[in-house]
């Protein structure tokens, strides 16, 4: 866990000098070159971001708490509104991120065609209450589990590395919202207490939203799939 938490420190070090601008309206960080709408629904706004390289992005401000996950590095120059400019160090992936709304900055890729691009994926964290507590009762909550790493936590979200096995979990409640960010491929079959099953391949960078309220137990049929799972808070 402790290189998450360094990891997580060091998500800041891109923002440096980064900050709000408020004498002068800015578009959001997106929709922009290099990132593509994936999902959509009350609570966030998920995307899959490219830096790519020759590419001049916009000064742009973000308008939500962001949660994300980049699944490769590649050096980018992060550029504030007066001009300074930073860049980070590498960093092993996959890589936990949380950002607070309202920097204001530019992020461009650094380097020649054929080198390797930054790809992450985003997670708008939209404003809005809590969701209400499920009723009490039933399966434990799907975390903490056997083989989960907590990576991150803070208000608003809570991030797990976890790795599926052939190995049975115990039947859980998905007690919150969450995000999948898988990082390793393989396909997961889930069975529900009723005994129906669904298989679910997935792939690197494959992005899914799982609403709270789900009662199954997950198991590894094909390869150890790795993810990032976002837990939402509020």
């Amino acid at each position: 866990m402790r290189r998450y938490v360094f990891a997580a420190m060091l998500a800041g070090v891109a923002l440096i000098g980064a900050g709000t601008v408020p004498a002068q309206d800015y578009p959001h960080a997106f929709p922009r070159t290099g990132a593509t709408l994936l999902f959509e629904n009350d609570r966030i706004i998920l995307w899959e971001v490219n830096w790519i390289h020759g590419v001049k992005q916009p000064i742009h401000r973000h308008r939500y708490d962001m949660a994300g996950v980049y699944l490769r590095f590649g050096p980018i120059t992060v550029t504030t509104p007066d001009g300074k400019a930073a860049s980070g160090q590498p960093f092993e992936v996959p890589r936990p991120y949380f950002q607070v709304k309202g920097i204001t900055h530019r992020e461009e890729a650094m380097g020649q065609p054929g080198d390797p691009e930054r790809l992450a994926i985003m997670i708008d964290l939209k404003d809005g209450p809590a969701p209400r507590p499920l009723a009490p009762g039933g399966p434990p909550p799907q975390f903490p589990r056997p083989g989960a790493t907590k990576v991150l936590e803070n208000e608003r979200v809570r991030m797990w590395d976890y790795t599926w096995t052939d190995q049975a979990t115990e039947f859980h409640t998905h007690d919150t919202d969450t995000v999948e960010v898988f990082f390793t491929p393989g396909a997961i079959r889930a069975t529900t207490p009723r005994g129906g099953q669904e298989v679910s391949p997935v792939l690197f960078k494959t992005a899914r939203f799982v609403a709270r309220g789900k009662v199954d137990r997950e198991e590894a049929i094909q390869g150890t799939p790795r993810a990032i799972i976002v837990e939402l808070l509020r």
